[in-house]
């Protein structure tokens, strides 16, 4: 297996995502109208890019592979906007990394885009990200790139940093408006959620409050939780499903890898589900007015969708939430009196909820989305079987 997905798939990029099944297309309730695209890029301006990594099978030679990893890049104003946006952002369990918050905690503001990895790539994702924009916005006076990870070690050869630099720019380059590619690619490429594979999944709400209409959009790196917590429209999915566990395949020799690597050999039948390990990353776009603080009070309730969907946020776990608004480009001035419009406090009960649902839709569209995929050492996870899913659900009355 020698593949190597990146800015080559812009030409079929919304062919494929189209394609892709998520949670309304196979009848699975959720609350909430989405916008026409049900991602983040719904909310105008914001473009979403993608690099995916995958190359080489069998066992794990550091600095060889098997490579299963990639980059994210999402764009709050687009490509060619260097106008920051107000932002604000939370930790609900803070064994992960996320750069460049403190100057979003002191200033309010994030400039450039916000890019997503593997754990050993934030230093490559971080020099690339400033190099393109050196490259293609000199006057931009930013050079405190946001980049977040979650831990693919799993499946990829994580200690190898496969990632370079100009696959952040690459990963920037691509990036466009449209449908978003979901599943295994980009930063999620190598991640596994509940136990099944997961990775890149979006969704996306539109909203009525004080008065205005307005998008509400979410972008997921989703890497967290065990099977047995796992809920999908409020049916125990992790108790209804629970073989199908990561594996380990034989080696081409026959041979298995280092039993303290991995799980059980799939030939014996899965292993048993684990403790709460992994990370989520959520990201929350809107074109709703909100101020700073309001968008960190916006990221706290991305913690709501997820304990939905059976995660603890758990000691191990890496849980962080990043929200910016594009509104109020014109607050970005720096000379003379700025002015921002926001909903107030008392009316921001229908951002809080759009939070809720579209994390929640936006981990089940990354599971629904993803391949089963084998990796590093034979590791094997599986996808989540859609037939299965659907059966148990009907079992619960959550499908008609």
């Amino acid at each position: 297996m020698n593949r190597i997905y990146g800015i080559f798939l812009l030409s079929s990029l919304a062919t494929v995502a189209s394609a892709q099944p998520r949670a309304r297309g196979l009848g699975i309730p959720q609350n909430g109208v989405t916008g026409p695209l049900n991602a983040i890029t719904d909310v105008a301006g914001v473009q979403v890019g993608v690099v995916t990594l995958v190359r080489g099978d069998g066992r794990m030679t550091v600095g060889k592979g098997p490579v299963r990893t990639g980059v994210t890049a999402i764009l709050p104003r687009g490509k060619n906007s260097g106008i920051p946006v107000f932002a604000g952002w939370f930790t609900l369990n803070g064994n992960g990394e996320m750069t460049g918050t403190t100057w979003i905690d002191e200033s309010g503001w994030l400039g450039g885009p916000v890019m997503i990895t593997n754990t050993s790539s934030i230093g490559a994702v971080h020099h690339g990200t400033i190099q393109w924009t050196v490259r293609h916005h000199p006057d931009w006076d930013w050079s405190l790139p946001v980049v977040a990870e979650t831990w693919d070690g799993g499946l990829n050869d994580i200690s190898g940093q496969h990632v370079t630099p100009e696959h952040a720019m690459m990963a920037i380059d691509s990036a466009r408006g449209g449908a978003v590619q979901e599943g295994n690619v980009g930063g999620g490429t190598g991640m596994v959620c509940h136990e099944f594979k997961g990775g890149t999944g979006t969704s996306s709400r539109r909203i009525r409050v004080a008065g205005g209409d307005y998008t509400l959009g979410i972008l997921v790196q989703c890497n967290y939780g065990t099977r047995r917590r796992l809920e999908v429209a409020g049916a125990p999915i992790g108790q209804e499903i629970s073989d199908l566990m990561p594996c380990k395949m034989p080696l081409a020799d026959g041979s298995y890898a280092d039993p303290d690597r991995a799980a059980a050999p799939c030939a014996a039948g899965a292993g048993k589900s684990g403790d709460d390990l992994g990370s989520i990353i959520v990201v929350i776009a809107t074109d709703a007015p909100l101020l700073p603080h309001q968008l960190t009070r916006v990221a706290r309730r991305a913690s709501l969708g997820i304990a939905r969907m059976g995660g603890l946020g758990g000691n191990s776990s890496g849980d962080i939430f990043i929200a910016f608004s594009t509104a109020n480009a014109g607050a970005a001035q720096d000379s003379g009196l700025a002015r921002a419009a926001f909903v107030p406090n008392d009316q921001i009960n229908p951002i809080f909820e759009a939070t809720v649902d579209a994390t929640s839709e936006a981990i089940l569209n990354a599971m629904l989305a993803a391949e089963t995929m084998t990796g590093a050492d034979g590791y094997r996870v599986f996808a989540l079987p859609h037939d299965r899913l659907l059966t148990a659900l009907r079992k619960y009355g959550r499908l008609k």
